[in-house]
């Protein structure tokens, strides 16, 4: 098998890999990948692990699973291509920014500047079936993103967790509070922001908790237009 990680998850995930559980999902996302549509494209699965480190995560924020409508997921929750537009629960986050701190929404969806400043855009579950939310819950995907949380909860420097939606606070037994701050709320999705996330502050709490611990804070304003994006 090809290497996945070629930074330094490699060394902290390359043995889950190898579980038995891992073997039996990949042989069943192989046979869905050739026969059915699956997203991301397999190349992107991995995407949050590829551009934030271990050693640089400082943030992470949980989601559920990919969007499951053609060219949105890329391996990175709740992000989308440039050029995509911009689905409603990325909506609901740009107005949650906004009213948290004055951030402009941009004209697109892309958070890869987020995971570039440390910013672990992760999902409880990592693939999913075109059309079919939630339809790899139970594949295998929670237990490997359940070692994610683990091995993040072991490092010594603190890191925020950010926990939107049922599936992603089942993590929180995992993590030690007494070391990381811990924010959770309902999932931004049309269907529950009114519940508990509009109004939640889940950004200024996260900068907040980095200047405590003495650690530069996430620039949460976003590259306005695609052509400012770092690719």
């Amino acid at each position: 098998m090809a290497a996945i990680f070629h930074n330094d998850w490699a060394e902290l995930l390359n043995a889950e890999l190898e579980q038995p559980y891992y073997r039996e999902m990949r042989t069943q996302l192989a046979q869905q990948y050739r026969t059915t549509t699956i997203y991301p494209n397999m190349h992107h699965i991995y995407n949050a692990l590829h551009y934030t480190s271990f050693e640089n995560t400082r943030v992470v924020i949980l989601g559920q699973d990919p969007y499951h409508g053609a060219n949105q997921a890329h391996g990175l929750s709740f992000s989308v291509q440039p050029g995509v537009r911009i689905p409603p629960s990325l909506q609901n986050i740009y107005e949650e920014l906004a009213n948290d701190l004055g951030c402009t929404p941009p004209a697109h969806g892309y958070l890869a500047s987020w995971a570039k400043q440390g910013v672990l855009l992760l999902n409880a579950v990592l693939t999913v079936r075109a059309g079919s939310a939630g339809s790899h819950q139970g594949l295998g995907w929670e237990r490997f993103t359940d070692r994610i949380i683990e091995v993040l909860n072991e490092r010594e420097q603190p890191i925020v967790f950010i926990l939107w939606g049922k599936h992603a606070q089942d993590k929180a037994s995992r993590i030690d509070r007494s070391r990381h701050h811990l924010i959770a709320s309902p999932h931004p999705s049309p269907y529950s922001a009114d519940r508990g996330f509009f109004g939640s502050k889940p950004f200024s709490r996260a900068n907040a908790f980095l200047r405590s611990i003495g650690s530069e804070e996430i620039d949460w304003q976003l590259p306005m237009t695609a052509e400012q994006l770092e690719r």
